[in-house]
């Protein structure tokens, strides 16, 4: 497959593509952002790394932190003492939702909306010492680079204004599903949203979803192929908020993505690829990236369906 000659059709086509999102202004750093920004890269298990743009360029990934953590969960506890706390059906509602949750009696929809990553936050503080430690140690092994980190700025803004997190953390915590203090999981929460990563970095760190649990760099197991399994399917039904089905649809992979306006998606066997453009459409999600996204599985002709 003649990667980077796609890639260069999508970035040439994208050039005339007209966008009429914004970049997400509730957390104000990222109101910062050049709205313009652009990049795209696919790292291919069998031929390496391919990419245009801004695709060097580090981002908070946001959301996206919402699959690492639930890998790590998921690498400490059995899935029935896990999904006991979170379910794993699409939301159908905002990300943020605190109707659904009350409806549901303090029981998150899935992992990836924020209400089922507080659970799983809150599941690490539990679980681990220095959770923040581990989770950043999780990143910097799967995508081979020591250097990634939190935006600290972006940390204080997001942490500043997160008090409809923190009135969700209230609510499960009325109904006995947060264990620990509403502080200390907010700030894992937080932590974890404010890492930075280039397209590139993301994709390596993707690999795993796509090559069966295991790094594509040196081969180790990070988690078992059962479980990659499981973590896809949530991926491709819940990993884009109340818009998974439109994603599936038009895209056709598993993926998640991030209000930081990053993507990133996997196709199981072949690749990991990530986009990053900071304008959001109305569901939270990258305009362009969807897009790119879209081009890239009608212009091979692969998707998984």
């Amino acid at each position: 497959m003649e990667y980077q000659s796609i890639l260069n059709s999508i970035e040439k086509e994208a050039s005339y593509k007209e966008s009429s999102g914004n970049v997400a202004s509730y957390i104000p750093e990222l109101a910062k952002i050049d709205p313009n920004k652009f990049g795209m890269h696919l790292y291919c298990i069998n031929s390496g790394h391919y990419g245009f743009g801004d695709q060097q360029e580090r981002f908070s990934i946001q959301s996206i932190s919402k699959v690492f953590s639930l890998t790590l969960a998921m690498s400490l506890l059995n899935d029935d003492e896990l999904f006991k706390r979170v379910d794993v059906e699409p939301s159908g509602d905002p990300f943020n939702s605190l109707v659904q949750l009350e409806y549901e009696n303090g029981i998150p929809r899935n992992p990836l909306i924020n209400a089922g990553a507080l659970v799983i936050a809150d599941i690490l503080i539990s679980t681990l010492d220095n959770p923040e430690e581990k989770f950043l140690n999780l990143i910097r092994t799967i995508s081979d680079n020591s250097e990634i980190n939190i935006n600290p700025k972006v940390f204080q803004s997001e942490k500043k204004f997160s008090h409809r997190n923190a009135a969700l953390l209230n609510l499960m915590k009325s109904f006995g599903n947060i264990k620990n203090p509403i502080e200390a999981v907010l700030d894992l929460y937080t932590f974890q949203c404010a890492i930075e990563m280039s397209c590139k970095e993301l994709a390596t760190a993707f690999m795993i979803y796509a090559n069966s649990g295991k790094t594509l760099f040196d081969d180790t197991q990070m988690i078992s192929e059962r479980k990659v399994k499981r973590i896809n399917a949530i991926m491709q039904t819940c990993g884009f908020y109340d818009e998974a089905g439109e994603f599936s649809f038009r895209v056709g992979l598993p993926g998640k993505s991030g209000v930081g306006g990053g993507i990133a998606a996997i196709h199981p066997g072949q690749y990991a690829v990530t986009t990053w453009s900071p304008r959001l459409n109305p569901k939270g999600n990258s305009e362009l990236g969807m897009f790119a996204l879209e081009r890239l599985t009608t212009l091979t002709g692969f998707s998984i369906f």
